[in-house]
């Protein structure tokens, strides 16, 4: 049988016990370098993770929502994911001024060319120019705006992560697209004339061109 001096003891161990739980707890809350738990997983229930639970009663519209640039920038990188280009991958997303999306497109060679039939080096051993991709891919602002199901592009802005060459600006013109949105300006090797051209055939035809200056520094994308 248990004595009463036994029933103290075990009575002040477990007082010992909870109270050493208690201060460990404090002590981890309060540490600033331990990093918190996550309140909610995306996978379980909606919410983006290190977030509170929305209240139910708020009637007020969710913070930190994607700015209609950065959704349709975002729409070209994703875009850009497509393309089996090794060296670079660029995409582009055609939007109406009333912000519907008529077509997206990355590069790539044409339709019924396969991928596997054609070079994709950006040099050739030999020199020879058909032995690269070159002469074959079809860039991503021509492939949106010949994606648009039969619609206008012309008034339209047209979203590239990579800003034009000369050949596409003069599609980009022609087509009657009234202004490019690009991410970066790629000026490489010897193609700065290409791209001075592009500026320059652009802004005569009184195209309007801007740099994207994103609001959020990346946007995570989890599919399971």
């Amino acid at each position: 049988m248990i004595s009463g001096k036994d029933v103290v003891l075990i009575s002040i161990s477990a007082t010992l016990g909870a109270l050493s739980s208690v201060i460990a707890f404090r002590s981890i809350c309060s540490n600033p370098k331990r990093p918190r738990p996550r309140c909610f997983s995306p996978s379980e229930n909606g919410y983006l993770e290190g977030s509170q639970a929305p209240n139910p009663f708020d009637p007020s519209k969710r913070k930190g929502y994607l700015s209609w640039d950065d959704y349709f920038m975002a729409i070209a990188f994703l875009s850009a994911k497509r393309s089996k280009d090794p060296n670079t991958q660029v995409g582009a997303c055609l939007v109406s001024q009333t912000g519907i999306i008529l077509g997206i497109g990355y590069n790539g060679f044409p339709r019924g060319c396969s991928d596997d039939k054609l070079p994709w080096a950006k040099m050739s051993v030999n020199g020879d120019h058909l032995e690269t991709k070159y002469p074959y891919v079809v860039h991503a602002e021509v492939n949106a705006i010949l994606n648009t199901n039969h619609a206008s592009a012309a008034g339209q802005r047209l979203y590239v992560t990579m800003f034009p060459c000369n050949e596409c600006a003069k599609v980009i013109i022609q087509s009657g697209v009234s202004e490019v949105i690009y991410f970066i300006e790629k000026r490489l090797n010897n193609s700065e004339a290409m791209y001075a051209a592009s500026h320059k055939l652009l802004s005569l035809a009184g195209v309007k061109v801007r740099k994207h200056h994103p609001q959020m520094t990346e946007i995570t994308l989890k599919l399971e």
